[in-house]
């Protein structure tokens, strides 16, 4: 699995502090803390920065590129302030995060990630918002992105398709669609681009001490479907380890086993069954509930693992 770290997000309030200081020394750290946790890029999502996106985004690459060497992704709406910072980038390929199908965005954005060599995510996502279909994401991917990349010579291999996580919380419906249409989007073209996805997406607006579980059991079902790639937490040492359960078919625990269970059901199109668990086990039992929200089988509430 390729993890984007996401710990540089400007909806943390450390992280908005730390940049209205300039405090290079916690950027730092942050970056040094995620590549040593396992982090193979590190998203850096300082939001629009309209007034001081081009003074910001090269502060940051700097201070960054001082202490790692990983690609570095810039996440934010701001071209002026994505191209200052590719400006910057002497060590590993940047990325883009992102474009949608959005006419004024597919226009411009792939034009600047192929003049600096950057990688690019795509979004399923059109002016008319995200569709709530696995099909109709597939086809903004298929009839959009990829040709408008072909109209270029965008080179395929740099092409990453986001296929878009909603939240649990309020989008439940739309959990299962996103499970098919990374499924989907693999035999959508030939090469197929790379797909990745914002993790912990599916779990915004969740109380805090359940987010992690959501996260990992929503993990083991994409990675059910093929999902090789996600921005998440590469500190969250359970999600990783159910990353490397399902990698190296470990079935040596029985929490191991019934990750592996959940991505094999659902790799072959089935929903996992009550029988795979142990009633017995409180651990197997929240991982088997949080199999039916995110199912949509029981209606998501934020004491679901109480009822």
């Amino acid at each position: 699995m390729y993890i984007l770290g996401e710990n540089i997000h400007i909806i943390s309030e450390k992280v908005k502090q730390a940049l209205m200081e300039k405090d290079a020394r916690f950027f730092q750290d942050s970056a040094i803390k995620q590549v040593e946790a396992g982090a193979q890029a590190l998203d850096i999502n300082l939001g629009p920065r309209k007034k001081d996106g081009e003074e910001v985004f090269p502060w940051m690459v700097d201070v960054v590129q001082a202490v790692v060497d990983v690609p570095l992704s810039f996440d934010t709406t701001n071209l002026a302030g994505i191209e200052a910072g590719l400006k910057r980038i002497t060590k590993a390929q940047p990325i883009i995060n992102s474009t949608s199908a959005e006419p004024e965005r597919l226009e411009k954005v792939p034009l600047l990630a192929k003049k600096y060599n950057s990688r690019i995510i795509a979004l399923t996502m059109g002016s008319s918002g995200i569709p709530v279909a696995a099909d109709e994401r597939v086809n903004i991917a298929v009839e959009k992105l990829i040709p408008r990349m072909m109209e270029i010579d965008y080179p395929m291999s740099n092409l990453i398709i986001d296929p878009l996580v909603l939240t649990v919380s309020g989008c439940q419906e739309y959990c299962p669609q996103l499970i098919e249409a990374v499924r989907t989007l693999q035999y959508a073209w030939d090469p197929t681009p790379m797909i990745s996805v914002g993790l912990s997406n599916v779990s915004n607006a969740v109380p805090a001490e359940n987010r992690p579980l959501i996260n990992r059991v929503y993990g083991a079902m994409l990675m059910g479907v093929g999902l090789q790639m996600m921005i998440a937490n590469p500190l969250d040492e359970k999600l990783k380890e159910t990353i490397r359960i399902i990698e190296q078919r470990d079935e040596s625990t029985a929490i191991g086993r019934l990750y592996l269970k959940i991505a094999d059901h659902i790799a072959a199109g089935e929903e996992p069954q009550y029988s795979d668990i142990d009633p017995a086990d409180p651990d197997q039992v929240a991982i088997w509930k949080t199999v039916q929200v995110l199912l949509n089988k029981v209606i998501y509430a934020d004491a679901y693992l109480q009822q």
